[in-house]
């Protein structure tokens, strides 16, 4: 892969890595906090929490998360080729 065939350039995907990483720390920080408030609940709570729509967007977003992992490993490898000049 040749620099010239790519449509980003070293700097703005070391940027875009940069960022895709801290939303992701974001993210798990956030899960592990919602693990933590889960202990904290009693069970009908949980529960009632978890049958609402807000409680399905996130597992829905989670969903997601889980299906870019392949595109983020891409990146970086592309990412890695283009630091190497490959």
């Amino acid at each position: 892969m040749k620099m010239e065939d790519l449509d980003i350039d070293l700097p703005n995907a070391r940027l875009a890595y940069t960022i895709i990483q801290s939303l992701l720390q974001s993210n798990e920080a956030l899960s592990d906090l919602l693990v933590v408030m889960a202990h904290a609940l009693d069970q009908d709570v949980t529960k009632a929490l978890t049958a609402t729509k807000e409680w399905e967007g996130y597992m829905e977003s989670r969903r997601n998360l889980e299906n870019t992992k392949l595109q983020i490993e891409k990146f970086t490898e592309n990412l890695k080729r283009m630091e190497t000049g490959n």
